[in-house]
């Protein structure tokens, strides 16, 4: 008899368990409604760059598009490789979030966001 095996078997598994996971917590797949939104910040906004974020124990990959002003919107993607794909169309430079890291423009502006919501 089994002492520690059991409930481990595949009749035990939990319904949806081969559903994309990451973690302790379920992740959405990027969708066309994503693609659309990066597209729209890019054309409605100037000088946007492009922050490929790597997978992580809590999302996929996700593109990081930062304005001139760090005006900025993350979303998921399909992969890294798609990402750098959407910003070399729409001449957007794109950077590997991992080694450059997060300008200091955007982080400029979350703190004016954050001084203007405090001080309304």
């Amino acid at each position: 008899m089994k002492l520690f095996g059991r409930g481990r078997g595949p009749r035990f598994r939990r319904p949806g368990a081969d559903a994309a996971r990451t973690g302790s917590t379920r992740v959405r797949a990027s969708s066309g409604d994503d693609e659309q939104h990066l597209d729209s910040f890019v054309s409605s906004r100037e000088g946007v760059e492009g922050f490929v974020e790597p997978r992580t124990a809590v999302s996929d990959v996700t593109l990081l598009l930062v304005a001139w002003d760090g005006e900025y919107t993350r979303r998921r993607v399909p992969s890294a490789d798609w990402a750098y794909r959407f910003c070399q169309r729409r001449g957007v430079r794109a950077y590997e979030a991992g080694v450059v890291g997060i300008p200091t423009r955007m982080r400029e502006y979350i703190k004016r966001q954050k001084e203007r919501e405090s001080g309304s």
